[in-house]
């Protein structure tokens, strides 16, 4: 039993996707378990809700284990689970009857749009002493980006914490492909101002 287990521990995200497909309910448990961190980390940057992260990631890994039959191309199960997570928010948003913030997307890009979120995510690896800056700058992180606008802020969790292409999250925002990489050059540069003092 252990060893069957173990052999799913080692499988690569697409072969589990094949076999959940083929109702491998072992293969699907071991999907969800690998990707559920992977959801509520997007979720606890999207939504300043701190009460509907749980709720919302719970939500998307139904709806994977549910729809898991309908993926066309196992490889594109990072794009289609993430587009279940762009709907999961938007649809958050629109219950709670909040209008989204609209940006012209004309407006000048920062000149110096080289700024890399990942760069400034802690590592989790760190000695106990530098635990605690580590927690206090991803807390300042997270609430930098919850204070951008909805579609900026969901195309730079997509492309910086997914590691979306501009094509795959053209096709999760249902934008173009000149959108999207305005809104991240534009996300990138009001993150670089509010976190000017931290970096």
């Amino acid at each position: 039993m252990s060893g069957a287990k173990l052999q799913y521990k080692k499988m690569s995200l697409e072969e589990l996707v094949v076999l959940s497909q083929q109702n491998d309910l072992k293969a699907l448990e071991e999907l969800i378990k690998r990707e559920q961190k992977n959801v509520f980390a997007a979720f606890s940057y999207l939504t300043e809700k701190r009460e509907n992260i749980s709720d919302l990631t719970q939500e998307a890994l139904m709806r994977v284990a549910k729809n898991i039959g309908s993926l066309k191309n196992p490889k594109n199960f990072k794009s289609w689970l993430n587009t279940i997570i762009t709907n999961l928010f938007y649809d958050e948003l629109r219950k709670s009857a909040r209008k989204p913030d609209t940006i012209s997307i004309d407006e000048d890009d920062c000149e110096n749009s080289t700024f890399n979120m990942l760069s400034l995510i802690p590592d989790k690896k760190c000695k106990p002493h530098e635990k605690c800056i580590s927690n206090e700058l991803e807390k300042i992180i997270k609430e930098a980006i919850q204070k951008l606008p909805e579609q900026f802020r969901i195309a730079i969790v997509l492309r910086e914490l997914q590691g979306l292409s501009y094509e795959e999250i053209a096709r999760a925002t249902h934008s173009s492909v000149g959108t999207v990489k305005s809104r991240i050059a534009r996300a990138r540069c009001k993150l670089q101002e509010g976190l000017k003092a931290y970096i």
